[in-house]
């Protein structure tokens, strides 16, 4: 299915864009969003949230790219429920564990705008399979292990990667003059 048909059935205001959404979208969405908050229920409502949303604001905008569109609210979803079901507590999942991986290169004072720009010119600057190791890690929110399962590489060579990385972002923002 084509995503320029689906984007003129949401247009259109056709029940269709949902079915045809959730058949090309579902599962992918549906990995993400557990990706974050491991509990089948609450990517359940992540989901139907998405979906909703998706019809909420389809028109106005009309993506480019659908899959990343969706991508993009079905994560941001989940990060909201999942900061909502820990707000007292850390949980046992991916999300803490990649914020303690970022929390020395991106500090609290930084806001999104101010560095989205810099953040996508590292990135591009990246060889690919490191550029999808980061976007996998501190996007997706994967595994180690997902992610040297997918690259088929060893956990000890993603996890020096994802530091190289790491460090090397930390040199970017402080060459900017953003301190870390």
């Amino acid at each position: 299915m084509d995503d320029q048909v689906i984007i003129d059935w949401y247009w259109e205001r056709s029940e269709y864009a949902i079915v045809a959404t959730k058949k090309k979208y579902g599962s992918y969405c549906h990995r993400v969003s557990y990706n974050i908050l491991q509990n089948r229920e609450d990517t359940e409502e992540c989901l139907n949230d998405l979906y909703m949303k998706a019809w909420e604001s389809i028109p106005p905008t009309r993506p480019l790219r659908l899959g990343a569109y969706l991508t993009k609210i079905v994560r941001n979803l989940s990060l909201q429920r999942y900061k909502k079901n820990h707000a007292k507590k850390r949980g046992g999942g991916q999300v803490p564990l990649v914020y303690e991986e970022l929390e020395h290169v991106l500090t609290v004072s930084m806001k999104d705008e101010d560095i989205v720009d810099l953040l996508n010119a590292f990135l591009a600057d990246l060889p690919r399979q490191t550029r999808m190791m980061f976007m996998q890690r501190y996007f997706y929110l994967h595994s180690i292990q997902e992610i040297a399962k997918n690259h088929q590489l060893g956990e000890s060579h993603v996890k020096m990667t994802l530091k190289r990385t790491r460090d090397a972002l930390q040199r970017a923002l402080e060459a900017e003059g953003i301190r870390v």
